[in-house]
């Protein structure tokens, strides 16, 4: 919803792109897509010029990346006290896996085993968490769309999962590199050592997009595969039995574990 505030002809984009790397992280070939298009009163023009936009966007994604609608529906007069609802083009994809048996998990499995980051970083803000949650505001440009790494990506990771050569993977997306690494420690209990390059230490949360932390069990073969779709990769760290630290975030597991399963019942709890 943020990226379609500010674009969204890129924001719906990018809502079909990231529900596609979602379904390739778990080794499945992305085949189509169901939507369900939220937004506030048509009527008015601002409005209605984010539901065209988003429409637009979301038929050059499924285009480009060769996964047709099939179904959806729309929800239109979206308001609260005459303030609409910011433009929420939902997404869901489907896609199939060749061998239901190679369903790659999106949480650390093996301490020992070596983390990668697969994608380039960028300092690139627009929309992100960060800037909502440090600044107070939604705001920013997008990068530009590569829909062609996008593929790549999804390839590299549908393929090595094929050759038995990943443990698991998960897409970078909200909060960067940072959020993507917590939540996998958080999810398998096991803890990371890492450190990764990057030109600003903010940029350990920044929103660029096609990249995908994956946990590899043959190096060399990765890597090759990695080059050969002309892919970046980068070993970022290991697996190891406790604790996070990446760059300069130090975090205790077991308080990351209870943010991360807790804090939605302490805030109903809150509300009520």
């Amino acid at each position: 919803p943020r990226y379609c505030y500010i674009d969204p002809f890129k924001g719906a984009s990018l809502a079909v792109i990231e529900r596609g790397r979602n379904v390739a992280m778990s080794g499945a070939k992305p085949l189509a897509i169901t939507d369900c298009l939220n937004f506030g009163n048509p009527e008015k023009p601002e409005t209605m010029w984010q539901f065209k936009e988003s429409t637009d966007g979301i038929k050059e994604a499924c285009a480009k990346l060769n996964t047709p609608v099939v179904s959806g529906n729309v929800s239109l007069y979206n308001e609260t006290n005459g303030e609409g609802v910011y433009p929420t083009p939902a997404i869901a994809m489907v896609g199939v896996n060749e061998d239901a048996n190679k369903t790659l998990p999106s949480s650390f499995q093996k301490i020992g085993s070596s983390i990668y980051l697969v994608g380039e970083t960028d300092s690139e803000f627009g929309g992100s968490l960060y800037m909502k949650e440090i600044y107070k505001k939604v705001e920013g440009k997008l990068p530009k769309i590569d829909y062609d790494k996008e593929l790549a990506l999804w390839e590299l990771i549908i393929e090595a999962n094929k050759a038995s050569i990943l443990n698991s993977a998960k897409d970078v997306n909200v909060g960067g590199i940072a959020i993507a690494l917590a939540k996998m420690c958080c999810v398998s209990g096991k803890g990371i050592e890492a450190k990764v390059t990057l030109k600003d230490s903010r940029d350990i949360f920044s929103e660029s997009f096609s990249r995908a932390i994956v946990e590899v069990n043959n190096e060399v073969v990765f890597e090759n595969m990695a080059k050969n779709l002309g892919l970046h990769v980068e070993k970022i760290g290991i697996v190891v039995e406790d604790g996070f630290k990446c760059n300069d975030i130090i975090a205790d597991l077991t308080a990351m574990k209870n943010i991360y399963f807790g804090k939605f019942q302490e805030v109903v709890e809150r509300e009520i």
